[in-house]
């Protein structure tokens, strides 16, 4: 475009891209936890005959809950699962990639049976520090007689005490591309006219396309393989304070949504 930028018909070119200099996107925004709609569909979970089965994760897996470490397939973030019984009502989880540890949790149901709480440590896409935090679910269902109490159909209801590094992300304009980046090590720069790009630091996701709708409205469009694996629409407030982002998980067919505040 700078080939042109003594023609008059380059003037004209340039305006979107001086308007995108103002765009209200760009800056540092935090995740606010009060302003969280978890998605409604529940997570589902097995415990019996000594084998956990995760039946809603994508894909699913059965491993023995021995303690041990048991290879699972398909997953970008793991590659192996151990599942502690540490006793009727707990469990405790660690997922490993190549033999290094990616994702440890702790799992209580609690004496009713009715709510669970959780603790964890997620590594498995930061290329620093691990996300940590804690939250709670509720129970929609139980699972068979006889089974584990962790066993049936859970909706998250609640999280809290996240690290900073998992609520933060920093969004910047060069010439017509947004650039993306937060502290975990994901990062892109993608052309605004929903043309694919890059999505780097993350081992679940190859590339993103944004598409801004206006000065203050992007859709974005997130892709492994070529394959959409969810997306966002991402609004900015009229005062420029709070960011919305409504996003869908097209691999285990969820939706949410949520607030972050302007840094």
């Amino acid at each position: 475009m700078r080939k042109f930028a003594l023609t008059a018909a380059s003037a004209v070119l340039l305006l979107p891209a001086l308007a995108l200099a103002q765009s209200a996107l760009v800056g540092t925004w935090k995740a606010d936890l009060g302003n969280i709609q978890l998605p409604t569909k529940p997570s589902r979970y097995l415990l019996e005959h000594g084998v956990y089965h995760c039946q809603t994760c994508a894909p699913t897996y059965a491993v023995k809950a021995d303690g041990q470490d048991h290879k699972v397939t398909g997953h970008p973030y793991y590659d192996s699962v151990s599942i502690t019984v540490v006793d009727a009502s707990t469990i405790e989880e660690t997922d490993k990639k190549g033999g290094k540890t990616v994702t440890t949790g702790k799992t209580t149901v609690s004496s009713d049976g009715k709510t669970i709480q959780f603790d964890f440590s997620d590594s498995s896409d930061s290329n620093g520090a691990p996300v940590v935090g804690n939250g709670e679910a509720t129970r929609v269902a139980k699972g068979p007689a006889g089974s584990h109490a962790i066993s049936g159909s859970w909706r998250t209801t609640k999280l809290s005490n996240i690290s900073d590094n998992g609520l933060l992300v920093t969004y910047a304009l060069d010439g017509t591309k947004l650039k993306m980046t937060n502290p975990t090590g994901q990062s892109y720069s993608a052309p605004l006219d929903g043309t694919d790009a890059p999505f780097m630091g993350d081992p679940g996701q190859t590339s993103v396309a944004i598409r801004r709708i206006d000065d203050s409205t992007f859709d974005e469009t997130d892709k492994r393989d070529g394959k959409v694996i969810g997306t966002a629409h991402i609004t900015v407030s009229p005062d420029g304070k709070t960011l919305t982002v409504a996003w869908t998980d097209k691999l285990r067919g969820s939706s949410g949504s949520y607030k972050a505040n302007k840094q």
